[in-house]
């Protein structure tokens, strides 16, 4: 399963989601997307409010504030 991270640089929201995310891997298998809104205009407009976003099979599993129960529910409730 792949997972995509939505973040910028420099964005202490998006550090913190990361280490939460790979909290969860470890518990987990998938793989994680790192992309960054920064290098693409449209991506940039649809979630410079929103980073960093949790994406897992194209649905938004959470933004913004991250926490790990709603990560390990959402990852751990998968086949």
């Amino acid at each position: 399963m792949k997972v995509r991270f939505y973040h910028r640089p420099n964005c202490a929201l998006c550090e913190e989601g990361l280490l939460i995310l790979k909290l969860v891997q470890e518990e987990s298998n998938f793989e994680i997307d790192m992309i960054n809104i920064e290098e693409d205009d449209e991506l940039h407009e649809k979630y410079m409010l929103m980073i960093p976003v949790i994406e897992k099979d194209g649905e938004i599993v959470q933004y913004g504030q991250i926490d790990f129960a709603t990560l390990y529910e959402a990852f751990m409730n998968t086949p």
